[in-house]
């Protein structure tokens, strides 16, 4: 019970993102996978930066498109929404042009945008 109260919490903070600060993480973390890709190749950074990236984009999707479902179907429907998005922004991106690591990381970095995007507009048309 303690731990479902702590993650709804945190779920909210990440939804409500006041002054974009979960936004500007999510780009952090972009960057920090950039780094790890083309320098560290570390798994566990990698693995670390995914999670965090997906936590707060999944919960950026799932707040925009699931807000009236229960917390883990809003984290999970916007967590495979997230990926449906990247496989998208993804594919385009190998149409226009091969993908490679800068342009992976521009996959992520407009996946990230457009669901702060779609957070923000959510957040400001119902007012939650």
């Amino acid at each position: 019970m303690k731990t479902r109260s702590r993650f709804n919490k945190i779920e909210q903070r990440i939804a409500s993102d006041e002054k974009l600060l979960f936004t500007m993480i999510s780009y952090v973390v972009i960057l920090t996978i950039f780094i790890n890709l083309s320098g560290f190749q570390s798994p566990a950074l990698g693995l670390l930066a995914s999670v965090i990236y997906f936590l707060i984009n999944g919960i950026f999707l799932g707040h925009a498109f699931f807000g009236k479902e229960a917390a883990f179907f809003r984290l999970m429907f916007g967590t495979l929404l997230l990926i449906m998005l990247l496989g998208f922004v993804g594919w385009l991106a190998v149409i226009i042009y091969n993908l490679d690591v800068i342009r992976s990381t521009l996959v992520l970095l407009i996946t990230a945008t457009l669901s702060s995007l779609l957070n923000k507009r959510v957040k400001n048309k119902y007012g939650t």
